[in-house]
């Protein structure tokens, strides 16, 4: 059913949440459930299913409808649900949106056209068009590296306006950017950081959180470095930016999500392989990678 009280978009940290695999490759929906509520009992303030981490592309549409309502179900409303709905396609990025609007999400996230592309004018109607559509939060993704395309920031700023346009997460990796981009923000528009090696930096510009992969195995501390930095505790932030830092180095020494599927499996939760084209760590990047998690005691 649909959402009849919009909810607000939470400050702090939002994971961007695997997606766990059976033995026989089927979505796990058993662990999905614990791992949202292994989120909710360590602080994580809301959870993002379908985004890239989740290995949305490898998945069928009827495995994106099992994961959300799982993830919906095993939320109970006691924490924010953002749904990936993006597509190059903007007619069913619209319809997606709907769907999973209808489905009781709390909010979308909406991407950029990858491969095809778009001019900054076809850029606008192409996040409009889901924008005018639903009555929900919509989260506008920039991610170039992956799209081949940056949203120019005054594309960002006339979207910024419409009453369903709730904040952007920025993962360009480009600080420039985002101060080209924090005019716009406001208490009804929010920056969450796309790069958990830069969210010290975009708060320090007026961002409200991240949007994370770290936070897949390190939620408690993800939250607390954000909510540190909101409650003006800058250095004990800078603290945790810094004593994480090598392991989110270590998530990113191959495509995400293949190094953060298997930390999870290094640290005992059994979320099961990676599916094509995704593939297994290199034993040198693997042996890295939990050099870094005992670092930080996870392992």
């Amino acid at each position: 059913m649909s959402k009849t009280n919009k909810k607000n978009l939470p400050d702090g940290s939002i994971v961007a949440l695997i997606t766990p695999f059976t033995e026989d490759g089927q979505v796990n929906t058993e662990k999905l459930r614990e791992l949202v509520e292994f989120h909710i009992q360590n602080g994580t303030d809301g959870i993002l299913v379908l985004g890239t981490t989740g290995e949305t592309p490898t998945m069928t549409h009827e495995e994106d409808d099992i994961a959300v309502k799982t993830v919906l179900d095993a939320a109970d409303d006691r924490i924010f649900v953002l749904v990936g709905t993006g597509s190059n396609n903007s007619a069913v990025m619209k319809q997606k949106s709907l769907d999973y609007q209808e489905m009781g999400a709390d909010g979308l996230l909406i991407i950029s056209p990858y491969y095809n592309k778009a001019n900054p004018e076809g850029l606008y109607h192409h996040f409009m068009q889901t924008l005018d559509a639903v009555e929900i939060p919509c989260v506008i993704y920039n991610i170039p590296g992956r799209t081949g395309i940056n949203i120019p920031a005054d594309v960002i700023g006339r979207l910024s306006k419409h009453p369903n346009a709730a904040g952007i997460k920025e993962a360009s990796g480009n600080i420039s950017y985002a101060a080209d981009i924090a005019p716009y923000l406001n208490e009804k528009f929010k920056m969450y950081s796309g790069n958990d090696d830069m969210i010290v930096p975009l708060l320090s510009l007026g961002g409200s959180g991240v949007i994370s992969v770290l936070a897949n195995v390190a939620p408690k501390e993800t939250h607390d470095m954000v909510q540190a930095y909101l409650n003006g505790d800058t250095k004990k932030s800078l603290d945790l930016q810094l004593k994480y830092l090598d392991l989110v180095r270590s998530l990113f020494c191959e495509v995400n999500p293949i190094p953060v599927k298997s930390a999870l499996n290094l640290m005992g939760f059994n979320v099961g392989d990676l599916r094509l084209p995704l593939y297994k760590m290199s034993e040198a990047n693997e042996q890295r990678l939990a050099d870094s998690l005992r670092k930080v005691d996870l392992l």
